[in-house]
Order: C-alpha cells, then sequence, then structure tokens
C-alpha cells in the first residue's frame, strides 16, 4: 500500500504549484462557460427521463391511478394500462425511480398484455429504501391485481435494478413459512413469514444487474481513506492515477492485473467499513431505547430522561462519496463487449466521480445495509435466483457500459428455472438505444420488445 494524501487548498501558499494551476483553470472555466455548462448538463443523464418514459399511448388505451396499501398499513401506487379486457398483466416497478410511464408500457398493451406500473413506498426516495418493505408493496399489488381486477396471470418486468428487487420479492414468495426472512440486516421488522406474498408466473430481466448491493462493490471508490472527505485518496488505489495506468483520451487506459486484484478486495474492505459505521449507529440507538424501557428511567430528571429520548431516535445520515469507479468504465480489455469508455452516467468518469450525484449517495444507516451494502443486502440477484423455478426471459445490450452480458450470464447460471432465456440484443446500451459501433439501423428497442411480446405470447395468453 502507497501513502495516502489529503490535499487541503486552503493551506496552500499563493506560490504553490496547485494553487497557480487552480488560478488558471479558474481563468480558462470563465473564458469557456457556456461550454463547461452544457458539459455539465450532458453529464447529469439522470434528469432525462424520456430515456426511460414513454411519449404517448397507442389510440384506445385506458388507465386507472390505483392507491394500495399494504399489509403493514404503508401506501404505494401504481398507474394499470389496459385495452379490452387481457388476463395477464405485466407489472413493472424499480427501487427508486418513477416507472408508472416506463416505455416498455405502449408495446406491451398494443400487444394485448395489461400493464401496472407500480410506484413503491419509496419512489424518488433512495434516501431511506428498505428492500424488505417494498416486498409488501409488490405482494399488496398482486392482490389488487387478482383479486380486484380479475387478472389471471402476473409478470414481473424488472428492469436494471428492478430485476433484482423482483427476484428478491419472487424468492421470498416462493419460500414457505417459516423459512421467510424475519428481519431486516439492520434487525428491523418485518418478518416477512407474517405476510401473505403471492407469487407471480414469470419474469423478463431487462439489463437487470446483480443487486445493488453487488453491483456498487464493483463501482465504489477503494482509494477513499477519510469518509469525511471527498478528496482523499490513497493513490496506490486511485483507478484514475496514471501511475496505475489511467490515461485520458486519446490514450487508452490498461490496468495491470496485479492492480485490479488489490483494487476489488480493497472495494470489498471499504464497503465493509461503512457497514461498522452503520451498524455502530444503529446499536447506539438501540442502547438508549433499551435505557428507556428500563424501569428506572421515569425516575430520572427531565434533562435525563430528554437526552436519552433524544439519543434513541437520533437520526444520522451517511454520506458516501466517489461511487462511480469502475475500471471497465475506462479499460475496455476488461470483460470486452461492444461498450465505449464511461459509465451509465457520464463518458467522463473520471470527473463524475467528484459530483453529487451517482450511486448511494446519501443514505441512512438502515437504507444502506438493506439496500447498498454488497455484504449485508439480501436483495442479490444471483442468490435469490437460486429459489426461481417459473419461466424467465433475459435481455441485454451489448453496448451496455454499465450492466454488462457477463453479468445477466452469471444471473441466468444461478436461475433454478427450467424455462430460461438469454437474449443479447447487438448494439443496444442500457436503456435499449443505440450505442456504440454497432449501433446499426437504430431499432434497439423495437427488436427488445418484440424479442419480449414473442416470449411472452408463447407462454402467458393476453
Amino acid at each position: 500500500m502507497g501513502e495516502w494524501v489529503i490535499f487541503h487548498p486552503c493551506t496552500l501558499s499563493p506560490l504553490h504549484p496547485l494553487t497557480q494551476f487552480v488560478y488558471h483553470l479558474e481563468v480558462n472555466i470563465m473564458e469557456s462557460k457556456h461550454d463547461l455548462e452544457e458539459r455539465f448538463k450532458r453529464q447529469r443523464l439522470e434528469t432525462v427521463t424520456t430515456l426511460f418514459s414513454y411519449s404517448e399511448l397507442p389510440t384506445g388505451v385506458n388507465y386507472e391511478i390505483a392507491q394500495l396499501r399494504a399489509q403493514d398499513g404503508a401506501v404505494s401506487w401504481g398507474a394499470l394500462y389496459t385495452k379490452g379486457n387481457p388476463k395477464t398483466v405485466v407489472v413493472i416497478m424499480h427501487q427508486r425511480t418513477d416507472n408508472s410511464r416506463h416505455y416498455a408500457i405502449p408495446y406491451l398493451v398494443e400487444a394485448g398484455f395489461a400493464v401496472f406500473g407500480h410506484n413503491n413506498r419509496y419512489v424518488g426516495n433512495d434516501v431511506e429504501t428498505i428492500h424488505e418493505n417494498i416486498v409488501l408493496d409488490i405482494a399488496a399489488g398482486l392482490r389488487f391485481l387478482k383479486q380486484e381486477r380479475g387478472v389471471e396471470r402476473v409478470i414481473f418486468l424488472g428492469a436494471s435494478g428492478g430485476g433484482a428487487l423482483f427476484s428478491f420479492y419472487q424468492s421470498q414468495a416462493q419460500t414457505a413459512p417459516p423459512d421467510r426472512l424475519t428481519h431486516t440486516p439492520a434487525g428491523d421488522p418485518p418478518d416477512l413469514n407474517g405476510y401473505d406474498l403471492p407469487p407471480a408466473d414469470g419474469m423478463v430481466h431487462l439489463a437487470a444487474h446483480v443487486g445493488q448491493g453487488k453491483f456498487l462493490m464493483v463501482n465504489i471508490d477503494p482509494s477513499v481513506v477519510d469518509e469525511n472527505d471527498p478528496f482523499s485518496t490513497d493513490p496506490s488505489l486511485d483507478m484514475y492515477d496514471p501511475r496505475n495506468g489511467f490515461r485520458l483520451p486519446p490514450e487508452e487506459t490498461r490496468y495491470d492485473p496485479e492492480f485490479l486484484s488489490r483494487y476489488r478486495e480493497a472495494q470489498k474492505a471499504r464497503i465493509a467499513r461503512i457497514d461498522t459505521i452503520a451498524r455502530n449507529h444503529i446499536e447506539q440507538q438501540r442502547y438508549f431505547r433499551q435505557l428507556m424501557e428500563d424501569s428506572s428511567f421515569r425516575q430520572l430528571r427531565t434533562e435525563q430522561q430528554l437526552f436519552i429520548h433524544r439519543r434513541a431516535i437520533l437520526g444520522k445520515y451517511l454520506l458516501i462519496h466517489r461511487t462511480m469507479a469502475n475500471p471497465i468504465y475506462v479499460d475496455l480489455t476488461i470483460d470486452p463487449s461492444d461498450r465505449e469508455r464511461g459509465s451509465l452516467r457520464s463518458s467522463e468518469p473520471e470527473v463524475y466521480n467528484f459530483t453529487e450525484y451517482g450511486y448511494a449517495r446519501y443514505l441512512t444507516p438502515r437504507a444502506w445495509l438493506s439496500s447498498w451494502s454488497g455484504h449485508c443486502s439480501n436483495a442479490s440477484t444471483i442468490d435469490c435466483s437460486r429459489n426461481i423455478t417459473m419461466p424467465l426471459l433475459m435481455v441485454y445490450g451489448t453496448a451496455d457500459k454499465e450492466v454488462l452480458p457477463s453479468d445477466g450470464w452469471l444471473i441466468y447460471e444461478a436461475t433454478a428455472s427450467q424455462d430460461k432465456q438469454f437474449i443479447l440484443v447487438e448494439g443496444a446500451g442500457h436503456w435499449f438505444t443505440p450505442e456504440g459501433r454497432k449501433a446499426g439501423k437504430g431499432d434497439q428497442r423495437e427488436q427488445t420488445m418484440q424479442t419480449i411480446i414473442n416470449w411472452l405470447h408463447e407462454r402467458f395468453p393476453s
């Protein structure tokens, strides 16, 4: 391990080379402010909802907004689309993004299927997402569709993280009580053995990744040495350090296998360190809650009671710096595919890694353990797929910059289903739009949706 360095610009003298560099950079920025503003707009891909939302519906489509209440009392909502009286419904959900207008909806409805774009209780709120609670929302959706709307078959369509979410649900639904999960990774309810979890009848993975925790495990920057300082860096573990093989275009980046091995292990170690921070906070809360339950608590002075009570409910957020640092972004010889340089969110991950955006950036300790910890999260697609026996279609793009075909093959091999199919769409990116050198005539999304529709028609009459 090399030495790590923390730069504090306020301590640099006016003649320090770094200070001079920053000064000249500021001058250049002022000269090209408009160009930079446009460039930064392009970087913030998460704001471009048109990539995963339809622009218009076919004529004759009816839809209703349904508000659902899970068995624990929490509320979720969704949009149910129908044309005619279909008996098979496709359910679309993601952990945090609004899927009530997913781009697949017009295709599926026109093909004769009902579609339910279901938004769980945490939609738009990754900060406190607990996967075990979302299981109860999905169950509420299945009961609504089968008991109140009379559909006969329910098919899950999980795009990206939605595939992991539905795999987690189906794994628990197919597990008979009392063998389901009894608590979250933080030790909290729900005990899933006490709830009705109707299983679905089939599932489609659309660029489904290996689960948020396992996904972050290969994307988090392991060179961070101080979780409170976004610039703290161990140069020996910095994938964006030229001494480790990094190069700016047009030069090509190449990493040594030994560096990559150390890098992957260090990523796991950083996840474990954040796990410890999260658990320590939860344990402190529980300690003070136990003090409140003691018979002597009411005998304490008012100020002492208030101190203990406040500590028992004290909230804390984890700010996770630099989570966009997967070597596959810039070294295209690692796990070769048709992808281009960059991440799903930026063609310049070396700078995007320092933005306020990125994965798992701001979370409660409980949300971290349930959703983003590769060591703790129960929503691991590969692990959950070992329990899944329903018909499964898996569709991946060869030009996806983030979820590579090799990720899909790992899930495919782990899945217990006898009826499973793996399809690659050449020149398709993560949202199945045309990307890369094999984009061709640009009909990747149409190819993808026709593949899904054909598969559904063969197995599930609309």
